[in-house]
């Protein structure tokens, strides 16, 4: 299994980094793009869909983000897209959370089905547009979510004695998530007060709210970072599967790795100027 993971790893990095550095921004825009709509797919299928609806879904969601296009893309904030996707994750991650409704049955599917796309189209245009801010600027929003989830890791392991959400996912605990919220601040501050690699999403935060909202803005976005993992941990648990598909082999499917960026991607990009750079 660990060498099978470590060489899906090998294999992703082979391919995202040097479209993330070099290529050009449509190119980088293809590549999300077909990670969103396979992302879809897996929705579709934690949602119970049979036969071929999975694909058909996918591909709604990709006449979606195509249609989408017109509401601006790259510099210019689609913000109506981002609201809606925020209003979501506010709203019906937390509820969800708490209540655990069936998610793949009646209206509560139907409406999945609607947020789904809004959610993935959203994901598509933040990333876009972070990456046309600047590479540093992208990957310091990716690295806010990865570096939540390495120190939520390490924390658990070490210190992990009340579990943050027993019924969803055993494994994560309260000292984990604190200590994901610890290894973001601590990097942050790092970065904002070396004035490293500039513009990033610290930096832009920064020179926006100053330190104590700037730390509050971080606090909300790990936050979230948790609730969409622990929202697709649901879906998952709902559908009696481990994994959202085998798609990416040792890893899991492609919403499993990025299950948090979901949330936090709109929700960031609502707390930057209309226009980034």
């Amino acid at each position: 299994m660990l060498k099978t993971r470590v060489i899906t790893a090998i294999v992703l990095l082979a391919v995202f980094l040097p479209v993330t550095l070099f290529a050009p921004v449509g190119a980088f825009g293809a590549l999300i793009a077909f990670v969103v709509v396979f992302a879809a797919w897996e929705w579709a299928r934690l949602l119970k869909v049979g036969g071929a609806g999975p694909v058909v879904y996918a591909l709604v969601t990709a006449a979606a983000l195509v249609a989408s296009t017109r509401l601006g893309t790259g510099m210019q904030l689609p913000r109506p897209l981002f609201q809606a996707a925020g209003v979501f994750w506010v709203l019906a991650g937390p509820f969800v959370l708490l209540r655990k409704p069936t998610l793949a049955q009646g209206a509560w599917r139907l409406f999945l089905f609607v947020a789904g796309i809004v959610a993935f189209v959203a994901c598509w245009h933040a990333l876009v547009a972070a990456r046309m801010a600047g590479v540093p600027f992208v990957l310091s929003l990716l690295l806010l979510v990865w570096l939540a989830d390495i120190g939520a890791y390490f924390a658990g392991k070490a210190f992990g004695r009340r579990k943050l959400a027993p019924t969803i996912s055993p494994g994560k605990s309260w000292e984990g998530a604190i200590g994901g919220w610890v290894t973001v601040m601590i990097v942050a501050g790092v970065a904002i007060a070396l004035h490293a690699f500039e513009p990033t999403l610290y930096s832009a935060l920064f020179a926006q709210f100053g330190a104590v909202r700037t730390i509050a803005t971080l606090t909300v976005l790990v936050a979230f970072s948790v609730i969409g993992d622990l929202f697709e941990s649901l879906l998952k648990r709902q559908a009696g599967v481990k994994d959202s598909s085998g798609l990416l082999p040792g890893h899991g499917g492609v919403l499993d790795r990025i299950d948090a960026l979901l949330p936090v991607l709109p929700l960031a990009m609502l707390l930057l100027p209309p226009t980034l750079g």
